[in-house]
């Protein structure tokens, strides 16, 4: 089944079926399966590096019940033997690997308090790569972005059917709005569009999640299973598809 528009396939965490959720080789693998945007966490270490963490402690990825915000980088590159990336790390290896020209970065900021949304929008200036990440995150913490960088693509995650109001969107100014897959229908879509939003939908995982958002006029799909998604949509990524990539 191919879309009829351009759907922009997200891989969550990186590719966490075949390989560590938020990793260099778990962001490498989505986009070696037609990824158009790997979506990544970002939490920083207690001396405010910037690093790849969905959950505030190691306990269910690295098997240390050590909580991040309690942890150096140095520490934290000790207990995972440095499998846990940075921030600066990722940015590099996706220009690297794409020559600037793509390697899309969605970074959530899960439990980002404003001096943290202001270091992890620094880096990515550091880095140059303002044009290859967009945020996603709720509307405190997109406003938090915002003021760091005026020029940011947001994805500003909303959490029911009803619509912002327009003194939020107005003060956010997202590109998308980014739902739980379950909330998504054509309606609500088709609101979104007339009102110059993109919709973005998260975390689908089967077959017939993924061809109802599709149905639906969705313009990105967020999933773990990345290569199930891009077979979908026909993107080239996929093994045995030669369908054209989705940018």
């Amino acid at each position: 089944m191919a879309a009829e528009h351009a759907v922009v396939a997200v891989g969550h965490r990186g590719d966490p079926y075949h390989a560590r959720e938020n990793t260099l080789s778990s962001v490498r693998s989505a986009r070696e399966r037609g990824a158009g945007a790997v979506e990544i966490d970002v939490r920083l270490t207690r001396d405010g590096v910037p690093v790849l963490l969905h959950d505030s402690s190691l306990r269910r990825l690295w098997g240390h019940d050590r909580r991040l915000a309690e942890l150096t980088y140095d520490e934290l590159r000790e207990l995972t033997r440095g499998g846990v990336p940075t921030l600066r790390e990722t940015l590099h290896a996706a220009d690297g690997e794409t020559g600037g020209a793509g390697g899309r970065l969605m970074i959530d900021l899960p439990g980002a308090t404003e001096p943290a949304v202001r270091k992890v929008v620094g880096t990515v200036r550091e880095c140059g790569a303002e044009g290859r990440v967009y945020y996603c995150a709720g509307p405190g913490t997109m406003l938090a972005v915002r003021a760091a960088d005026p020029a940011a693509e947001i994805a500003m995650t909303w959490t029911t059917v009803a619509p912002p109001r327009p003194a939020l969107l107005a003060a956010v100014r997202p590109r998308w709005l980014n739902y739980r897959f379950g909330l998504v229908g054509r309606a609500l879509v088709e609101s979104n569009h007339r009102d110059g939003l993109l919709v973005s939908a998260w975390t689908a995982d089967t077959r017939r999640s993924m061809r109802r958002l599709i149905a639906c006029g969705v313009d990105s799909i967020t999933t773990n299973r990345i290569g199930v998604l891009t077979g979908l949509l026909g993107s080239p990524g996929a093994p045995g598809s030669p369908g054209r990539n989705v940018p």
